[in-house]
Order: C-alpha cells, then structure tokens, then sequence
C-alpha cells in the first residue's frame, strides 16, 4: 500500500511538472507577444502565414492543450496507475502508465492539427485578428457563444461527460492488455474528453488564444465539471449563461 501511495504520488508531480511548464511556457510567449505589439495597429494586414508559421502556431496549440487538459485528466491517469500497480502486485502484465498518458495526449494534440487550421482560415477570411488572435465579429462570437451553451446540455456532452466521473469504473471496463492497449485506454479517454469540451475550446478564438485569463477560466470550467459531484446542475447553468451572452452579441451585432 505504501509503494502504491509512493508510486501514485510521483505520478501527481510528474503531471503537476508537466502543466506547469506548458503554463511557464504559455505565459512567456504571452509577455512576448504582448512586446511585439507594443505600439502596433492591430487592424494592420500581416503577411500569410508560412509553413514555418504554422508548426510554430500548431506547437503552441499542443501547449496550450497540454496545460489546459491534462490537470482535467489526472484522476483518470491516477486510477489507471492504481489498477495498473494493483495487476503488477497479482503478476499480471505490467505497462507504463506513460503510455496511457500519451494515448490521451494524441488525441489533444490532433485537436490542436484542427485548431491550427481553422485559427489560420479565421485569419485569411478576416475574421480572427492575427495580432491578438481574437474576433471582432460579433456575429461569430455570438454564434459560438450560443453553440457553447447548447452543447452545454446536449445528450452527446453529457454521455462523454458521464465517463469522466467516474475514473475507476472507466479504467476497468474499458481495460486493455499490453503497450497498444494502454495507449488505445488513453486515446478512448481522450476521445471522451474532447467530446465534453471540444466546443469549449472554440471559445478561445472569441476570448483571444493568447489571453492567459481566458484560457485559464476555459481550463477551470473544464476542471470542475469533471471534479464535481455527478450530475446535469453545472452544465445546465454554464450552458445557460454561456448562450445568454451569444444571444447578447448577436443582439448586438
């Protein structure tokens, strides 16, 4: 029991490390950011971006997902590391909790493929700033606030949500033997999590991708409607409010 605390606390502080490093790392691009547009004209055309431009935008979008998800995903990481620890102790086949980890990483960093492209399409249709990286069209905040909150309480978002309340119950249905099969119990989980909140993270095009506050409020709605005892209460009230202020921006505009 011991070596299993011990294990599962090394576990909490490797994944505590890792998100705090991708929110370092997500705060000094910010400031630098925020120092080359010292005394810019936002509204100003910047040249389309390159491929190199891109891989830079996509790195930070996997960042960005990385500090964002993976503080949502630690008790399922920790309820597979249980499970996991308790096979290795009955010698049944033992795999690195890492790669659990991984699995539900890929899907986050396809996510963050998608993102890039669609923050590079907002830009050449003129509807996302690339200096802020924000919108100014009222119209498609509005409608993205809107879809937010309906998604909020869809059937869709509660099923996938339903299967993040309970990290031990999930990890032992869904338990696969091997290496492929802690990355395919990662990747389910992932798909899972990017099934609750995918429409969440459109947000970040209304509210600025570089906007720390912003990004950090989308994390903690992520965060506690995970964490809180289970039930529809939170995601209805979220949802309410997140389509009041679209229904707002769309009055409006």
């Amino acid at each position: 029991m011991e070596l299993l605390l011990r294990q599962r606390v090394v576990i909490a502080a490797a994944l505590g490390a890792i998100a705090a490093l991708a929110w370092l790392h997500l705060y000094l691009a910010a400031a630098d950011m925020r120092v080359a547009m010292a005394g810019m004209d936002r509204t100003m055309i910047m040249p389309p971006k390159g491929a190199a431009d891109l891989l830079l935008l996509l790195a930070m979008w996997l960042v960005m997902m990385t500090g964002m998800m993976l503080p949502s995903a630690a008790p399922m990481i920790l309820a597979f590391a249980k499970v996991n620890q308790n096979r290795r102790a009955r010698d049944q086949p033992y795999v690195p909790t890492a790669l659990f980890t991984a699995g539900y990483l890929l899907v986050w960093g396809a996510f963050s493929v998608a993102a890039t492209l669609a923050q590079w399409a907002l830009e050449r249709a003129a509807l996302l700033s690339a200096m802020d990286m924000t919108t100014d069209s009222l119209l498609l905040g509005g409608l993205l606030f809107v879809a937010a909150g309906l998604y909020q309480v869809s059937p869709v978002k509660q099923a996938c949500l339903r299967l993040c309340w309970s990290p031990l119950d999930f990890v032992v249905n869904h338990w696969r033997d091997g290496s492929g099969g802690a990355l395919r119990m990662g990747m389910t989980h992932g798909l899972y999590c990017l099934g609750c909140c995918w429409v969440l993270m459109l947000l970040l095009f209304v509210g600025g991708v570089m906007n720390l506050l912003w990004v950090a409020g989308l994390s903690a709605i992520v965060l506690v409607e995970k964490l809180l005892p289970p039930g529809p209460w939170f995601s209805r009230i979220s949802g309410a409010l997140l389509a009041a202020y679209g229904i707002g921006l769309l009055v409006r505009g």
